[in-house]
């Protein structure tokens, strides 16, 4: 049998496992709304690639959610200096009916200016809310402007605002904008997301504007399908130890609309799947490599949360999560540095001469391995580079061609070696608290 490691560079010479996944989701598939037909027809093409590759107990398990799909949308400057803008719904939002709302805009910097406005000061007006946010190569200023979109409709329908905008969370300059959900709350009101230049230029205006209103007209149009069937995709590579928890790599399988989900999280896919196809290239691992894409994610974590819901008393030996677009791998993080040092040193070892580096943070994992954090277990985190992915992030661009082989390659190569190890591990591998296997 191979050692660890061989086909970790085999993976980094020569993969094209993830690469072949994720054109074929995206140029077969596409966009793939959770909860719509094309979701399904996403989760069809899953299963059939799975089982085509070797996984065995490959299944749909289905739940049902809410959906939420976009409609017509415009937005543009009636006065006083009158020109189309680019918008996109946020996921959740209102209608303003077919024939719009025209109010005036209230400009709020950040969220905490738009929490401090008094209580119905911005009733029958529009709230506009910026932000400032720029690339970083761990993503760190997704939670410092992410608030803008998360929770910034629903504090501005607390104030009395008739709808509300926002500046995109993201990091381009394309006049693209970056869709996302928002959250949502009894007597909710239409949001919408500017593109960055046409956001910039808003603020102009109302630098420019003299003091005079700056008005706009709104049309947005989603619709509200009720409950609609949604569901995870699994599948596995069998152990040798049925008694050893297995090995989770999770990812989510739906996207937005706007662009393919090539980047968020078609490539995610693609890399946990290979990562088992070349970890288990040597001969059959001791441990189940079970492999989980996640439906309906982009939404509310539906898909993780019914994984959880209905595999809670199956005990996962740890759990991994790619969601972080297809850039490199630069940094390793776990939770059981302290409960399981030899290991962690381990994995440190496997994955150094990829260029990544080893971290005292301590993992909490990612959105689609909800089980792993309600079974107190095991978790790691594979830091991706993300200095361009809040360009891509929810728009338009994200589609095939901005994932670049090189990159992808290496990001293969270090699941790769982290999923030898781990599959191959016969002692327990407990979290932060321990979960007693």
């Amino acid at each position: 049998m191979a050692q660890p490691g061989d086909h970790a560079d085999i993976a980094l010479k020569g993969d094209t496992i993830a690469w072949d996944f994720v054109e074929g989701l995206t140029t077969e598939v596409g966009p793939r709304q959770a909860g719509t037909e094309a979701e399904a027809r996403g989760r069809e093409w899953s299963m059939n690639w799975l089982k085509a590759n070797g996984f065995a107990n490959v299944a749909d398990e289905p739940f049902m959610m809410d959906t939420w799909v976009r409609g017509t949308e415009t937005a543009q400057i009636v006065a006083p200096f009158p020109q189309p803008f680019h918008v996109a719904a946020l996921g959740g939002s209102a209608s303003t009916g077919p024939d719009g709302i025209t109010a005036e805009v209230v400009m709020f910097r950040t969220v905490a200016d738009l929490q401090a406005a008094p209580a119905g000061s911005l009733t029958g007006k529009i709230a506009y809310i910026s932000h400032s946010m720029t690339r970083t190569q761990d993503g760190s200023q997704y939670g410092f402007a992410g608030p803008a979109r998360w929770v910034g409709a629903s504090i501005a329908a607390s104030k009395g605002a008739a709808a509300s905008i926002i500046k995109s969370v993201g990091t381009d300059y394309h006049r693209n904008p970056h869709t996302g959900g928002t959250q949502v709350v009894d007597g909710m009101i239409p949001a919408g997301a500017l593109s960055l230049p046409d956001a910039a230029n808003l603020e102009r205006m109302f630098a420019r504007a003299g003091g005079r209103p700056v008005t706009m007209k709104l049309v947005l149009t989603p619709q509200k399908l009720g409950k609609t069937r949604s569901g995870n995709v699994v599948g596995e590579i069998v152990g040798t130890d049925p008694s050893l928890p297995p090995v989770l790599l999770a990812c989510h399988l739906d996207s937005w609309d706007l662009g393919t989900g090539a980047f968020d999280d078609g490539a995610g896919c693609g890399i946990v799947a290979a990562a088992a196809r070349h970890a288990s290239a040597a001969g059959q691992p001791l441990r189940t490599i079970r492999v989980l894409f996640a439906g309906a994610e982009e939404t509310g974590l539906w898909g993780s949360k019914a994984y959880s819901a209905a595999h809670i008393d199956e005990p996962i030996g740890v759990g991994l999560e790619s969601d972080f677009g297809a850039d490199r791998i630069w940094q390793i993080q776990t939770n059981f540095g302290q409960s399981n040092p030899a290991l962690a040193a381990k994995l440190a070892a496997a994955t150094a001469r990829f260029g990544v580096a080893p971290s005292a943070a301590v993992a909490t994992g990612g959105a689609d391995i909800n089980i792993s954090r309600d079974q107190k277990g095991a978790i790691i985190d594979l830091q991706q580079d993300g200095t361009r992915y809040f360009d891509l992030h929810h728009t338009p661009d994200d589609t095939l061609d901005k994932i670049d082989p090189v990159q992808l390659r290496q990001n293969v190569a270090v699941w790769t070696a982290v999923v030898q190890v781990l599959a191959n591990e016969p002692g327990p591998i407990k979290g932060a608290v321990e979960s007693g296997e």
